[in-house]
C-alpha cells in the first residue's frame, strides 16, 4: 500500500506502534545500563566513562547517517539517555 492509499488513521496507528517500540527499546537500554552501573559499583569504577560516551555518540551519528536521520537530533536523544543513566547511577551509589 502506498502512502497515498493509507488513511490518516492507519498512519497514526503505525506511529503509535513505532512509539511503543521506542519506549520498549528505551526500557531495554535502561535495564542494561543499570546492569552496567552495578558492575561499575562492584568493581569500584567511576560512574562516568567519557571515552565510552564518545564511542556511543560516534555510533549514534553513524547510525543517523546510515538511516538518513538528522545526526544532531539523534545525538541529542542519546545525550539525554546517557545523562539520565548517569543521574540514576549517581543516585544508586
Amino acid at each position: 500500500m502506498s502512502t497515498d492509499e493509507k488513511s490518516l488513521d492507519e498512519l497514526r496507528t503505525e506511529i503509535e506502534d513505532i512509539d511503543q517500540e521506542i519506549v520498549e527499546l528505551i526500557a531495554r537500554r535502561t535495564y542494561v545500563a543499570d546492569t552496567v552501573a552495578e558492575v561499575k559499583a562492584q568493581r569500584d569504577l567511576p560512574t562516568t566513562d567519557e571515552s565510552q560516551e564518545d564511542v556511543v555518540m560516534d555510533r549514534a551519528a553513524k547510525n543517523a547517517d546510515k538511516f538518513d536521520v538528522d545526526s544532531n537530533l539523534v545525538k541529542a536523544v542519546f545525550r539525554l539517555l546517557i545523562e539520565l543513566n548517569k543521574a540514576e547511577q549517581r543516585q544508586s551509589r
